[in-house]
């Protein structure tokens, strides 16, 4: 990693105003000439040509039909069950119907799962053999169904084409083996919000630089005359009352040249020691305040990291703040080509590999993600909520890169990287996302705790190695 690294910033306390055989010899060919038949023989023969163009029209057919019901399941109605997250029937429901137009013997039966429990229902009921045809998974969970997801045909969306259609976090979290294991009908990922009110009353410019942030988090800083915190300058530092302080930290390391797989050495100690200095030296946050985002939404903290959808909360909570997102921080850079670094975190279609109606499954998936579905998706959504899920071609990019909260999540997806350290996935206690949440958790807490960082990633390595060789895979 360059000399610019997360470990140059110092940690000294700054006090706030705050993923063969020769064939035999040819034989002498005698040539007989047969007199063609006469009379009646002339019309057996024409009958014999008939009969066999009609053999052959026939097996046309029969072979043309066996291709189509390849194609489409076993013959008549094609029933496909899909669960889904997060959206309500009503948002996909039009475009079901216009697919179903187009093709009347596909019935698609939407079915919109609760996030609870929601990774080991689904576990189970594929063991089961009971499907779904089509289920939405998140882009870390590759590993945990491999078994279970289908292949997307070339025939249906070549590799190339493939990626150049998604983003590059796409192709390279949903390669499996040979193929690729789903369709993504929406991106999503980090991003820093900015109160604008506060920012605004103290003249700040929201910081594109770690360092920045530091500095401008404790300037933005209030306490009283106890000492307690009354406006954060950024959440940061904490893993009790952080949201997404997983892909906070996983953004850090991966920015830091570090090895998530293999979480050890300088730069890794330096990611984990940066996290933590906002609360244990610089002050800016602590355990006794409120969860982030509501933080965020009382006014009440100046920065906040978190993805796009948090908005919808954010503005429920309160409705008259102002605030905008932006590109997260970045390490200085070295060389001006030096590409940024974000961190994606977004849900995925895939097609279960013993559905007996896999070919309809893809099929309709391509179609959902084309641009006008895409498109028509969004607008389904916007009239539910704020706005609708960010598209996932990097073709659609520029529909979006204006809007006050969107933008900044649609300019830095082409540069986006992700892994395994995930929060709010809701993949239960044996989920790769908790197990190994839970071991950068403890080296957060015995960090804060005074444990040196080399000695708190040492159980953190040990633990990742065995959660990653438990799904089968030792690197992303």
């Amino acid at each position: 990693m360059p000399d610019n690294n997360l470990g140059q910033i110092p940690v000294t306390p700054q006090v706030a105003p705050p993923t063969g055989t020769v064939p035999p010899p040819a034989q002498p060919v005698t040539s007989t000439v047969v007199q063609a038949p006469t009379g009646s023989g002339g019309n057996f023969l024409k009958i014999a040509l008939i009969i066999v163009g009609i053999a052959l029209l026939a097996l046309g057919i029969f072979i043309g039909a066996r291709t189509l019901l390849s194609r489409f399941g076993t013959g008549g109605q094609v029933t496909l069950t899909w669960w889904g997250l997060w959206e309500d029937a009503s948002v996909v429901s039009p475009l079901i119907a216009e697919y179903e137009a187009s093709h009347p013997k596909v019935k698609i039966n939407y079915v919109m799962q609760s996030h609870q429990d929601y990774r080991e229902r689904l576990t189970n009921s594929l063991a089961k053999g009971e499907g779904p045809d089509i289920f939405r998974f998140h882009n870390s969970w590759v590993p945990m169904f491999r078994k279970e997801l289908d292949y997307l045909p070339p025939s249906v969306m070549s590799p190339s084409e493939y990626s150049q259609t998604f983003y590059p976090v796409v192709t390279s979290d949903l390669t499996s083996g040979t193929g690729m294991v789903g369709i993504p009908l929406e991106y999503d990922g980090l991003v820093l919000y900015i109160n604008q009110e506060i920012f605004d009353q103290n003249a700040k410019s929201p910081p594109t630089t770690w360092d920045d942030l530091r500095q401008t988090a404790i300037s933005l800083t209030k306490k009283d005359e106890q000492g307690t915190i009354t406006q954060a300058g950024v959440a940061l530092g904490r893993v009790e009352n952080v949201d997404h302080w997983q892909e906070i930290l996983g953004l850090m390391m991966l920015q830091n040249g570090v090895s998530l797989e293999n979480p050890t050495g300088k730069l890794a100690e330096d990611a984990l020691t940066f996290f933590s200095v906002f609360s244990s030296v610089d002050g800016v946050w602590d355990a006794t305040l409120p969860p982030s985002t509501a933080a965020f939404a009382a006014g009440k903290l100046a920065m906040y990291f978190g993805p796009s959808w948090r908005t919808f909360e954010i503005k429920i909570q309160n409705p008259n703040l102002k605030f905008k997102t932006f590109p997260v921080p970045q390490l200085p850079k070295t060389t001006p080509n030096e590409p940024d670094i974000s961190y994606a975190s977004y849900w995925v279609e895939g097609v279960w590999a013993r559905s007996k109606n896999k070919a309809a499954a893809w099929d309709f998936l391509k179609f959902m993600s084309q641009k006008d579905s895409l498109e028509k998706l969004y607008q389904n959504e916007a009239k539910v909520r704020q706005f609708g899920e960010p598209y996932p071609r990097a073709d659609m990019a520029s529909l979006l890169s204006a809007d006050p909260i969107l933008g900044a999540l649609m300019n830095q997806a082409p540069d986006a990287q992700s892994w395994y350290l995930q929060s709010r996935t809701f993949d239960g206690p044996t989920g790769i996302n908790s197990q190994i949440s839970k071991y950068f958790e403890d080296a957060v807490n015995a960090v804060n705790s005074g444990t040196p960082a080399d000695k708190a990633l040492e159980t953190v390595v040990s633990g990742v190695s065995q959660v990653l060789s438990q799904y089968g895979t030792s690197a992303k």
